[in-house]
């Protein structure tokens, strides 16, 4: 019987040095590439106490990245908040009020101020009472460009004010890359006004930009099954969901090459808060659209709030090859997890060419 235990017990270190082994901190697989970050919906990390320590684990682990990764940027799908004007949590909305939910993805952010840029898009949790009743936010309380002297250099044009107060939730950002190519961020808010597409088509037709590739931001744009998402059921008025801003905006730009978006998800089943797909826009270029988050992995709506999940892009120094990781610092943080570091499957570990 002690020999049965004793081999059991070498077998169980044997396979987790095997696991330990096989992890590798994540890293660029060409010297010469850069990377951005793809943060994922953070509102469940936002609303409980008890789940901040895990953006803050992944915030801190992109600060300590940003060199290794010769990272760029880091965008944020939106919806940072789970409540953005509601004072009394109870049950399932959480156990920390608007304002303290505000103030802590402010403070999570915070680390990144002149240490990497970061664009955040604004979701339907965002904005209204508790999701998107009325289009009024309190962003511009929490965020402003001048906080990161690296956003503010990076600042070319804002979009039409929200509720007669400037905000940078519409605006265009332009970045210098390694490869000395200059990539426009365009943030738009959560289903864009018709008066905010109408901005966006102009910017981006003006001749100081035309030529530029664009990545545009924003929170909702593909449904699970990878289709344009057609309509919401949330009572704000004058909105454009992924179907009409792809054909108002994307399809007919010259210059939008790369679609981030986030907002669905399904309790544990990572396929539910993931799209992609590839179109060609009216010029004929391609146009990559993807969708991730991961808000409702780590039990559910209500668990801990993504399981740390977040994706870096390499883009190599081609200018044309990406390559997609989907990677959890949360797991990475002890040799006991670090086998369960990377997600590997083929829609969360793959290349795709932007022509």
């Amino acid at each position: 019987m002690k020999n049965i235990k004793l081999t059991f017990l070498l077998l169980s270190l044997f396979w987790s040095l095997q696991g330990y082994a096989q992890y590798q901190k994540p890293t660029l697989t060409d010297k010469d590439s850069w990377s951005l970050v793809l943060l994922p919906d953070p509102q469940t990390y936002s609303r409980y106490h008890r789940n901040g320590g895990i953006l803050n684990l992944m915030t801190s682990w992109i600060y300590e990245n940003v060199e290794a990764l010769n990272m760029q940027f880091v965008l944020c799908t939106g919806d940072l908040v789970e409540q953005n004007d509601f004072m009394n949590p109870q049950g399932n909305t959480g156990n920390m009020n608007s304002q303290q939910q505000w103030s802590f993805v402010r403070s999570a952010f915070s680390k990144f101020d002149n240490h990497v840029p970061y664009v955040l898009a604004t979701g339907n949790h965002d904005y209204g009472y508790k999701s998107a009743e009325y289009r009024s936010t309190n962003y511009d309380k929490y965020f402003s460009v001048e906080q990161n002297s690296m956003n503010f250099r990076a600042l070319r044009e804002i979009g039409p004010a929200l509720n007669g107060a400037s905000s940078s939730v519409n605006a265009l950002y332009e970045f210098k890359t390694p490869q000395n190519k200059n990539i426009l961020v365009m943030v738009l808010e959560f289903g864009p006004r018709d008066t905010v597409v109408n901005w966006a088509k102009d910017v981006l037709n003006n001749k100081k930009y035309v030529d530029k590739d664009v990545i545009l931001l924003t929170h909702v744009f593909l449904n699970k099954n990878s289709n344009h998402i057609k309509t919401q059921k949330y009572k704000m008025e004058d909105v454009n969901y992924g179907e009409a801003l792809f054909e108002k905006l994307v399809k007919p730009s010259k210059n939008i090459r790369l679609v981030f978006s986030g907002h669905i998800g399904d309790p544990d089943v990572f396929d539910g808060h993931l799209g992609f797909r590839q179109d060609k826009n009216m010029s004929g270029k391609t146009v990559t659209q993807m969708t991730f988050n991961a808000q409702a992995m780590g039990g559910g709506w209500h668990g801990n709030g993504g399981d740390g999940w977040l994706r870096y892009l390499e883009f190599l120094p081609d200018g044309n090859t990406v390559k997609v990781k989907t990677f959890s610092p949360l797991f990475a943080i002890s040799p006991a997890t670090q086998s369960m570091a990377y997600k590997t499957e083929a829609n969360q570990e793959f290349t795709f060419t932007l022509n």
